[in-house]
């Protein structure tokens, strides 16, 4: 049949899987599904223009980093109030049409590529993420983070710890510029201030955890280390650094950014709209955790 319609298998195929009516493909039925189906794609691609408030909430997300998944299942769940629904694909057909094109080039960055760190030497006395426990591996608790740092480029000064809970997804940003292992517990102890929760975290075979052990006692918590090169172990850690790699590319020189671009970025982070957060934002979720704690805690107090 394709030989006589001049058209591949594959393409008659997917024609009558789609347009098939009850199991049976009727050629006027068929007609009228598919045309029924471009029209409502075309209403679909002009919904966000449309509409003034959906298309400043979609802009204003995009703008802020937001992905159309996110948007997406954000209105989905109805997270925001009055703003009616819009699919994901709606969303990149609104970025691909003209109205779209000033977001579309505002959204297209080049990313430079900077060269990986050198070797990190040897810790004593580690404990692998192989003894980590169960409830940790599958992110059923609050308090367990993963941490790393962001690095300058060759010839730049200065790093940023990075840190992020496992279940929340929220994360904490604090820079060093004067790289020493007394810093590193600085910024940790920083983190620990806002970040009352952390009882665990793991991190890679960086030397500056050389005090690994002082640093448990420093802070209360336990510290994991993921095995040499092998930093897919800390995959949440590594999908939120990549994210900052969009702002601050390798090779970049961290001293040049002062801490208030950091607060701002780490706002933007929580700030983000999270499929595994049921759309919430990491800000939202530990608000929430905090108020429920709380509440606890008030009932907790009432028995006695």
């Amino acid at each position: 049949m394709g030989d006589a319609l001049q058209r591949a298998s594959s393409a008659i195929w997917n024609e009558v899987e789609r347009n098939k009516v009850n199991g049976i493909y009727d050629p006027l039925k068929a007609k009228h599904k598919a045309y029924v189906s471009r029209q409502e794609a075309k209403y679909q691609g002009m919904k966000i223009v449309e509409d003034k408030r959906l298309k400043e909430f979609v802009e204003i997300s995009l703008l802020a980093g937001q992905s159309p998944e996110g948007i997406s299942g954000r209105l989905r769940y109805k997270r925001e109030k009055n703003i009616p629904y819009i699919s994901k694909e709606s969303i990149y057909r609104y970025i691909k049409s003209p109205y779209g094109r000033k977001i579309e080039a505002k959204l297209k960055k080049e990313k430079k590529r900077g060269k990986k760190r050198g070797n990190k030497g040897t810790l004593d006395g580690r404990t692998f993420i192989d003894k980590r426990p169960k409830y940790i591996n599958e992110r059923m608790r609050v308090g367990h983070a993963e941490f790393d740092f962001i690095v300058s480029g060759k010839g730049g000064k200065g790093i940023v710890l990075t840190a992020t809970d496992r279940k929340l997804r929220v994360s904490f940003f604090e820079p060093i510029y004067d790289v020493t292992v007394p810093a590193i517990h600085k910024a940790m102890w920083k983190i620990k201030e806002r970040y009352s929760e952390w009882k665990t975290g793991t991190t890679d075979n960086d030397i500056l955890f050389v005090r690994h052990k002082e640093l448990e006692k420093e802070l209360s918590i336990r510290i994991y280390f993921c095995h040499p090169y092998h930093s897919w172990e800390k995959g949440s850690i590594e999908n939120v650094n990549g994210e900052i790699r969009d702002d601050v590319p390798k090779g970049s020189d961290i001293s040049k950014y002062p801490p208030t671009f950091w607060k701002k970025m780490e706002k933007k982070l929580n700030d983000r709209f999270m499929e595994c957060l049921d759309f919430q934002t990491p800000s939202e979720a530990l608000t929430l955790c905090r108020k429920q704690k709380n509440l606890r805690e008030i009932r907790r107090n009432k028995r006695k």
